[in-house]
């Protein structure tokens, strides 16, 4: 039996073949998120994090993509990421939050991770962001965006972390997602 990043235990044969690489972001905004997310999608069991690499299948055991995972992340260096601007994507009216310095590193580490074990066809297009909320009705999505916009323009805490750890990443039954692996940034 594994546990989901909250600690959740989750029990064995209840993992699927769905895997992301993430990085989480730290409280307090971290947290901040975590309530906005939960206020915007009451049920979810979020934690705040950017996707690397967006959920994907492996055609191969998961240690061998943590091996890839090992090996990259010893070239990749700290970095900051700072959050910008809620907006909202047109085809999924997913809600989320626009990333400014850090884009480019993230953009960088995507295009060196999806490559070899972990490569994956993905449907959209990588775009560095914080995910708000998804699968909202249409009728409630407006209404949504404000609300995530003006809780956004009231937060007084940090708008920046400091990205030096990643963790790969199982989904399991029940949209619960289990830490595999943490991988400190080295160089």
């Amino acid at each position: 039996m594994g546990c989901d990043s909250k600690g959740v235990p989750v029990p064995a044969g209840q993992y699927l073949n769905v895997f992301a690489l993430v990085i989480y972001i730290p409280d307090p905004l971290g947290g901040f998120l975590d309530q906005l997310r939960t206020l915007l999608v009451p049920g979810s069991n979020p934690h705040a994090h950017v996707s690397v690499l967006p959920p994907r299948s492996l055609a191969v055991e998961w240690p061998l993509a943590a091996a890839r995972v090992r090996s990259l992340a010893a070239d990749w260096p700290p970095f900051d990421i700072e959050l910008a601007a809620i907006e909202v994507f047109p085809v999924t009216n997913v809600i989320y939050i626009e990333l400014g310095a850090g884009a480019a590193q993230l953009h960088r580490m995507h295009a060196a991770s999806n490559a070899g074990v972990l490569t994956f066809p993905e449907p959209f297009e990588y775009h560095p962001h914080i995910t708000l909320a998804q699968e909202i009705p249409l009728e409630d999505l407006a209404e949504a965006n404000r609300t995530a916009r003006r809780l956004w323009s009231e937060f007084q805490g940090p708008r920046v972390f400091r990205a030096d750890r990643a963790a790969l990443v199982q989904n399991a039954v029940g949209a619960c997602w289990v830490d595999l692996a943490q991988y400190e940034f080295s160089r």
